[in-house]
């Protein structure tokens, strides 16, 4: 491919880029970087091949046609794309690979559909994902945020654009200013909101950046120096009332607590200059906030004609050895696409993510194997995609090895550690849990690193999928949706009825025996009437850990719910009934199936080993004779009596 100016990433004598744009030929195959601007380049690239032969309107036309922009960072050649020309877009990615690193080509026009689509049809999510954060972090990154101009601390400043945002609540703080003060921080906004700092972006912008074209006009029209104080007073409150009232029910409360404002308020600071990243939301259409910057999404494979082939990054690292890329190119990610491309027809493609960080609202159930995957694929006749979660197996043959023990005594405990799961599973099922409707089950080979002597010899590992569970986690419930009184005497009764089964299945960390209820697990699914309709637990991690104690010793724990969220409801007394009733209700009613039905209940396990060392079976019996013995009226006293009422 001939060239005409530097290489890419080319540098001069003081580390700076000696070009920052380039364009890419491919009817004539060429690059050019030299100095200017893309049509600048394209006329160099028609003068250069009309130093061969003149050519006509027509084939300069042609030339012109067949090239893409590209733009360089000091570290990332960025792809322009038109979105109806993505087979161009592709021929340029493929040509820079041959120059730097695959990692190093990202795509810009993301905010297009279809440029994500043609991406993501590639099994290329990994190249338009942002870089995950933790939810301390995201807090602690807004915190540390909050900047003053000249006057009062009241804008959240992004680092990268060097514009200062105003939310409504930061605004309503002013009019506790003296008169002097009042002046000097509304001419502060004004000017602000009507100035371009030196990167061309707004010295001031109002959050959210969806907030009505008025509210901003308004405060940019404010004249602080000339209007009487009780004037400027009342138009600043006019302002402050309509800002409010114009914000989403979701970004009324500015607070880390609220995942929706939260989420909303990191976008806005972390947004840069040809950013290149989308949204989980618009990679994975009606994924829940919580997922927001946790998906780390991995290089798979694209499938063409029925034929997988891997992403290339995977032989850039073998090739290389490079740490870092080694790291992204999971080996696990590419055993779930064989084992899915394996069991499944006709897939047209599959995106596979890690989740970096734990959701839970307060995590304590720690996973030894380290991570949960998410996979996002599509078979060719259907329309939607389906998303799954895929959790690996917590106690495997590795895990075994790495306690010392015999590979076939590793290999046994392990496969009766994924029967006792299942085991459980229909346990669960048995006694009301709502899980998930289905689960599968598989295993893929992966070579063992420990301490072991069998340090290097190739292990089964096992692993679940589910249906990702579309709704909102109970922790995560907005405060918006909590301050509606109808809203929230469903949400209430349904997470009684799940805490009562949690508490009849003893469901614990078997870590730290934490209550893992209210902690992620349990997603409310919403009615077209948008009110709650039933809560599903998504996994039943935990379940008959706590299987000898009387419910009524640990259910003090479960008021924790309630507590929880007494200042965040309208009516506190009617939440908490709501809530005890449906934990009494459901409480009543397994305890009545049970003894209406003690055989298929008894005997559903007969057949599994009997150990009261802890076995599963013995686990089963233990949790039903304690049903059997409950005092479900004690139990309920025991339960208002530690909520309050």
């Amino acid at each position: 491919m001939k060239t005409i100016g530097e290489r890419i990433f080319a540098k001069d004598a003081e580390g700076r880029l000696l070009s920052r744009i380039g364009t890419m030929f491919f009817r004539t195959p060429g690059l050019v970087t030299a100095k200017g601007v893309h049509a600048m380049q394209r006329l160099m690239w028609i003068e250069e091949l009309s130093k061969e032969h003149p050519l006509s309107p027509e084939e300069e036309e042609a030339e012109l046609a067949e090239s893409v922009d590209l733009i360089f960072t000091e570290d990332l050649v960025l792809i322009r794309p038109d979105p109806n020309r993505m087979d161009l877009a592709f021929r340029a990615d493929a040509e820079l690979q041959k120059m730097v690193s695959k990692r190093a080509i990202r795509y810009l026009n993301t905010n297009s559909a279809k440029v994500r689509s043609a991406l993501r049809d590639r099994g290329e999510n990994w190249r338009m994902s942002r870089q995950p954060i933790s939810q301390d972090d995201m807090s602690a990154l807004i915190g540390k945020a909050k900047v003053a101009i000249g006057e009062m601390p009241i804008y959240y400043y992004n680092h990268a654009t060097g514009t200062r945002y105003l939310t409504a609540s930061s605004y309503g703080e002013i009019a506790s200013l003296d008169d002097d003060a009042f002046r000097r921080q509304v001419a502060e906004i004004a000017t602000g909101l009507a100035k371009r700092n030196r990167h061309g972006q707004p010295e001031i912008d109002v959050f959210p950046t969806t907030t009505p074209p008025e509210i901003k006009n308004g405060l940019k029209a404010l004249k602080a120096d000339e209007a009487d104080i009780a004037a400027l007073r009342a138009a600043v409150g006019r302002i402050d009332t309509d800002w409010r009232m114009s914000l989403p029910a979701e970004l009324r409360d500015e607070s880390v607590a609220n995942v929706e404002w939260r989420n909303a308020m990191c976008r806005a600071l972390t947004r840069a200059p040809n950013d290149t990243g989308v949204e989980e939301q618009e990679l994975v259409a009606g994924i829940a906030p919580e997922f927001y910057r946790q998906i780390e999404w991995l290089p798979g494979a694209r499938i063409e004609d029925g034929e997988v082939i891997f992403d290339e990054i995977y032989d850039e690292a073998a090739r290389t050895q490079d740490p870092e890329l080694l790291a992204m190119c999971d080996n696990r990610v590419k055993a779930f696409l064989f084992n899915t491309t394996r069991l499944y027809g006709r897939i047209a493609y599959i995106n596979i993510g890690r989740i970096v960080h734990s959701l839970a609202r307060d995590p304590v159930e720690g996973n030894r194997r380290g991570h949960v995957y998410i996979m996002q694929y599509r078979e060719v006749d259907d329309a939607e995609p389906t998303v799954l979660m895929i959790r690996l197996q917590k106690w495997g043959v590795a895990e075994h090895l790495d306690e010392g023990k015999s590979l076939l005594q590793s290999i046994i405990e392990a496969d009766e550690y994924s029967d006792f799961i299942l085991d459980r599973r229909l346990m669960c099922r048995q006694l009301g849990m709502n899980l998930p409707r289905r689960i599968s089950y598989g295993h893929f080979s992966e070579k063992y690193r420990g301490n072991n002597e069998y340090n290097g010899c190739v292990v089964r590992t096992a692993y679940f999928v589910r249906s990702y569970v579309r709704g909102i986690a109970s922790d995560k419930v907005p405060v918006a949706r909590l301050r509606n009184p109808v809203w929230a005497q469903k949400f209430a009764r349904l997470m009684g009825e799940a805490a009562a089964v949690d508490a009849i299945v003893g469901r614990r960390s078997s870590v730290t025996k934490e209550l893992l209820f209210d902690k992620n697990y349990e997603v409310v699914r919403l009615g077209e009437d948008d009110l709650p309709a039933e809560v599903k637990v998504t996994d039943h991690a935990g379940s008959f850990v706590n299987y000898e104690h009387p419910i009524e010793d640990y259910v003090p724990q479960y008021a924790g719910f309630a507590r929880r969220r007494e200042k965040l409801v309208a009516d506190y007394p009617q939440f908490v009934r709501a809530y005890v009733e449906g934990f009494g209700r459901k409480l009543a009613e397994t305890q009545a199936a049970y003894r209406s039905r003690r055989a298929a209940f008894d005997e559903l396990f007969a057949d599994r080993p009997y150990d009261t060392n802890g076995s599963g079976a013995y686990r089963w019996a233990c949790i039903l004779r304690r049903l059997d013995a409950c005092d479900v009226d004690r139990v309920i006293g025991v339960l208002k009596a530690s909520i309050g009422c």
